[in-house]
């Protein structure tokens, strides 16, 4: 595997059974993902997005078919690994954020993000002053970082539970519809969060059904029932292509027209 391949699946299948009938959601998958890369995968609904994601990051497993890492020198192949040692290369190397922020209501901000940390660290000391960092890095200030969720806003809980992803410093951050359940300035915060993480070169690999969030990635996977029906290259982000004040609106708005042609291409 290539120094430069963090991820590799190979021939992946996954196949659900509900008493006679079998729904075969991928079908011999093969898909590298590159270090460094922020790649977002689209397709229409029941094409098989989050159970590809599912899988990649060993939330569920492939019914064939292998998934191999490269991480610390080692080449791993998570699809042999029992529950106990996938649970600690979760822990270890995989992070997660969901359209759900899926945040304990009876914690405050801070302990949601340090109760993932303990699990890794336990330095508590070293832990809370990295968590304030990264809280205080998505505008979570001291003060908000001791609030309930309930006591956050929608934008503000789905920061936390970013934060909460990278908190042991993952080697892929997996993001499923991350900005679903926000509205658009929110969105907007989001996006920017997980740009400015990918541009410090952290590895994402997010599922989207909006141009917008699929704007933010550089490599666009399609997914048509079960299997890739192609890719587009976009390149860096390079902002927001409505901002007269982005010195890049012009090349933006090329990069933009050429995702917009690829989904009409793809029949998005």
């Amino acid at each position: 595997m290539s120094d430069n391949v963090i991820l590799k699946a190979k021939d992946l299948s996954k196949t659900f059974s509900n008493e006679s009938v079998q729904q075969h959601v991928l079908k011999n998958l093969n898909l590298e993902i590159y270090s460094g890369d922020f790649t977002v995968v689209m397709g229409n609904s029941g094409s098989g997005k989050s159970t590809l994601l599912y899988a990649l990051s060993g939330m569920d497993r492939p019914s064939l078919g292998t998934v191999t890492y490269n991480v610390d020198g080692k080449n791993i192949e998570i699809s042999k690994l029992s529950n106990d040692k996938l649970a600690l290369f979760r822990r270890d190397y995989a992070g997660f954020v969901f359209q759900q922020n899926y945040l304990n209501d009876s914690m405050s901000a801070m302990d949601n993000v340090m109760v993932s940390g303990l699990l890794k660290s336990k330095d508590r000391k070293a832990l809370a002053e990295k968590t304030r960092t990264l809280l205080n890095k998505v505008e979570i200030n001291e003060q908000d970082s001791r609030k309930f969720p309930t006591q956050l806003s929608g934008g503000q809980q789905q920061r936390v539970a970013v934060v909460r992803g990278v908190i042991n410093d993952p080697k892929i951050l997996f993001a499923d519809e991350p900005t679903g359940a926000l509205n658009s300035q929110n969105t907007t915060n989001v996006l920017d969060i997980l740009t400015g993480l990918n541009e410090e070169g952290q590895s994402i690999v997010m599922v989207t059904h909006t141009i917008k969030a699929a704007e933010r990635g550089n490599r666009i996977i399609y997914l048509s029932d079960g299997v890739i029906s192609d890719e587009c290259d976009l390149g860096p982000y390079l902002g927001d292509y409505k901002d007269d004040e982005n010195p890049n609106k012009e090349q933006a708005l090329v990069r933009h027209n050429k995702l917009k042609d690829f989904l009409s291409e793809m029949g998005w």
